[in-house]
């Protein structure tokens, strides 16, 4: 047996066997890791010591908060029990049942059934190749290239990458393949025509995405993909009636429908999913991240009756669905995801995120809405944003050069605060737990705020920037 070093650091071991996601591989040789010990609530502890509020809930996922007793219950006790089985060839398992049933209830009442992964990656992957294959059944096999939205997010795995309009994402792997296309993002505070409102907005975007569908042909787009809320993007939010047009645009076309809602679902905007709030009528959706507050790897692909039917009638002429993963539907996983929405429900997270996330956005905009950097608050619920510009009156862009999002995230690491910065992007962002109370968003606050004043001060004084007179 293999002997494990205890002489060597756990960081330097690190360095020697990881590879780690979306970090710089050269750089983390020579900075190493944050090693994280232990969690509580909202707050993480590093091996030195070192108490982080984290106001991202990790990657906008840890939605019950940290040290949730009642998930690790439920995990240990189904790994008591069995710890797992497969759910190939019809084989199922109660806590995967109910888990299904509970959220056909909670979801939009046209959708009807359920394919489990371990990711929102895999799920969108599954969804994919679902919208394909149900093309296909209805006579269409052309009906192939999806269509997804500068800046959207929507995973890294073979298809996912393609999906997601990250530049970052594509050139080191040569992509996007052919077939996948990309029409533009609606952030009207960028984006929108002196003098246009944001109906006028929708309805140009709409026209960009049905031009883009025409050149195309429109028996050869399947489907389009969205973010009902732009993660990656920094939580760009939907202008009024962008999702009513675009759904117009889709209807007409005959082109399938995709939310997803990996960050919107189970009580982010503070609604069980973004579909409620927008009114979106989607043809498939992607679920993960909050399913189980991430405490165990778990996503869902969710299509509606519709689909399914096609999918079903057609399914008569070959031998199987041949999809799916050995993770799919593991018992511990959609034991987590039961205890996590009994959690939720129990103690009305969903509100809270309603009622915390009015009160954080309206304190943003009382404490900081007046810094000479800030241009934009933005989001709902808890998923909010920052948009920094140089000059409030006239909207002047910040140097991208000086990576003014990342350097803001480093100086409220100094402050003992998680945040989000973004490349190409000038915000920073908060996602978190949705048991979050208002004395913590106070203090978030305050966190950030003397961190944007130290960028502040840094920019003057290194001569890069001056507050407008």
């Amino acid at each position: 047996m293999a002997q494990v070093a205890e002489n060597i650091d756990l960081a330097q071991m690190d360095i020697d066997s990881t590879i780690h996601a979306f970090t710089p591989l050269a750089e983390h040789e020579e900075v190493g890791p944050t090693i994280i010990t232990s969690a509580n609530g909202i707050y993480i502890t590093d091996s030195k010591g070192d108490t982080y509020i984290d106001a991202m809930a990790a990657l906008f996922c840890v939605n019950a908060g940290y040290g949730r007793s009642e998930i690790a219950d439920a995990i240990a006790e189904q790994a008591h029990k069995f710890a797992y089985f497969h759910t190939f060839a019809g084989s199922a398992h109660e806590q995967q049942i109910r888990l299904s049933d509970r959220l056909l209830d909670l979801l939009p009442k046209t959708m009807s059934k359920i394919h489990y992964a371990s990711s929102g990656s895999e799920a969108n992957d599954a969804n994919v190749k679902m919208a394909w294959m149900y093309q296909g059944f209805r006579g269409k096999p052309n009906k192939r290239k999806i269509i997804g939205r500068d800046m959207g997010y929507h995973g890294v795995t073979g298809i996912a990458a393609n999906l997601s309009g990250l530049p970052l994402m594509h050139e080191p792997f040569g992509l996007p393949l052919p077939g996948f296309l990309h029409t533009t993002k609606p952030h009207f505070f960028w984006g929108a025509q002196a003098g246009e409102t944001e109906r006028d907005y929708s309805k140009r975007l709409a026209g960009d995405l049905e031009a883009l569908i025409e050149k195309e042909d429109p028996d050869t787009v399947c489907a389009f993909i969205a973010e009902p809320v732009m993660g990656a993007a920094a939580c760009v939010t939907p202008p009024e009636g962008y999702f009513e047009e675009i759904q117009k645009v889709l209807k007409k076309h005959d082109v399938l429908f995709i939310a997803d809602e990996v960050i919107t679902g189970f009580g982010r905007l503070g609604t069980w999913f973004a579909c409620e709030k927008y009114q979106l009528q989607p043809d498939l959706m992607t679920l993960s991240k909050g399913i189980t507050s991430a405490y165990v790897p778990l996503s869902a692909s969710v299509i509606s009756d519709e689909v399914w039917q096609v999918l079903r009638d057609g399914s008569r002429n070959i031998p199987m669905f041949s999809h799916g993963h050995t993770a799919s539907g593991h018992p511990i996983a959609c034991a987590a995801a039961n205890a996590n929405l009994d959690l939720i429900e129990r103690e009305d997270l969903v509100g809270n995120a309603a009622r915390v996330g009015a009160y954080f956005k309206a304190q943003l905009n009382e404490r900081l809405g007046d810094h000479p950097l800030m241009g934009e608050i933005r989001g709902e619920g808890l998923l909010l944003a920052t948009e920094l510009v140089a000059n409030k009156e006239t909207k002047e862009e910040l140097n991208l050069e000086w990576d003014c999002s990342h350097r803001l995230f480093d100086l409220c690491l100094e402050e003992k605060l998680i945040t989000r910065g973004f490349f190409g992007h000038n915000s920073s962002s908060f996602s978190p737990a949705l048991s979050i109370t208002t004395g913590e968003v106070d203090e978030i606050i305050t966190r950030f705020g003397r961190g944007l004043d130290k960028l502040a001060d840094g920019l003057v004084r290194e001569g890069l920037w001056r507050p407008a007179a």
